[in-house]
């Protein structure tokens, strides 16, 4: 931050400029993403309060976990696929799974053709 500036002169400056700043008594945080989980145990959490908008500012023990998504694949999807690309019924679902349930791809995986 500002070099030779001791915590309550600096706090003063800041109210002054109509910011406020608090801690906050969490346990955890956790930030999900698309494809993971950020997860911040033992946090330190201070909240800054300026012009309307608060912010956080975290630090903490930080770990990341995937996630782990369930794929449902319906009947018609392997029933297309089978007969697309003549597959058996296991064969179309492990392609769509594969596939991530895109049909097109399955077939074409199927089908040697990717």
């Amino acid at each position: 931050m500002m070099p030779n500036i001791d915590p309550r002169t600096l706090k003063n400056m800041m109210t002054k400029m109509g910011i406020k700043s608090s801690e906050v008594d969490a346990e955890k945080v956790v930030i999900s993403c698309a494809d993971k989980e950020i997860v911040i145990t033992d946090p330190q959490i201070t909240m800054i309060e300026a012009q309307g908008t608060k912010s956080f500012q975290i630090s903490g023990v930080i770990t990341e976990n995937e996630k782990h998504i369930e794929l449902e694949i319906s009947d018609d999807d392997i029933k297309m696929v089978m007969e697309s690309s003549g597959a058996s019924d296991e064969e179309a679902r492990k392609a769509l799974e594969k596939s991530g349930g895109d049909i097109a791809k399955a077939i074409l995986e199927l089908k040697g053709g990717s």
